[in-house]
């Protein structure tokens, strides 16, 4: 569940999605509030065990207007509940790094991501839901994204895919092996 990340993961990385019995719901430029709209016929009307939401960076961007990382981490509480509440297992992603938005620049969205990130670990534990860093493995110095993972700073390239689809495994594994929650 997602936006144009988890979008071109689907067409771009295709063994990901090809060699496994995952469906990716992701919609370019979507924000979380969008997502939660969708919730409930994209992810619990499928009935999967597990899902992996990676969503937080169009609402930094502002592409449907101001978020607070507050509302950011409502929406994404929002479509844990829901989750949980019809049995599914929650993998919590990461926001990916970015420096700045080349459609919105000047935004300095690199501090907001630690931040959101940091809170969807926390959130994560409590919640006995799965955190996905794909930040660490995926941020430079500046809190950017590595050269050569990302032709705009903000989607992955194949390389960047490449870094994201062995976490990605490992997660949804964990996850399944976690009881499911109250």
């Amino acid at each position: 569940m997602g936006d144009s990340i988890t979008e071109n993961w689907a067409r771009m990385d295709g063994k990901f999605f090809e060699t496994t019995d995952y469906i990716g719901r992701g919609i370019s430029g979507q924000t979380t509030p969008q997502m939660l709209v969708r919730f409930r016929p994209d992810v619990i009307g499928l009935k999967p065990k597990v899902v992996l939401i990676l969503a937080g960076t169009n609402d930094i961007a502002g592409n449907t207007g101001p978020s607070t990382i507050e509302m950011i981490e409502e929406n994404l509480m929002s479509m844990s509940d829901l989750a949980r509440a019809n049995g599914i297992r929650v993998v919590l992603a990461s926001v990916l790094p970015v420096y700045d938005y080349a459609w919105k620049p000047g935004l300095t969205p690199a501090p907001k991501i630690a931040a959101l990130n940091e809170w969807m670990r926390q959130y994560a534990s409590k919640t006995r839901a799965t955190y996905l860093d794909f930040y660490t493995a995926m941020a430079d110095e500046k809190g950017g994204m590595k050269a050569g993972l990302s032709a705009d700073g903000v989607h992955p390239n194949m390389a960047g895919y490449g870094i994201m689809d062995p976490l990605a495994l490992r997660a949804i594994a964990e996850a399944l092996g976690k009881p499911p929650s109250p």
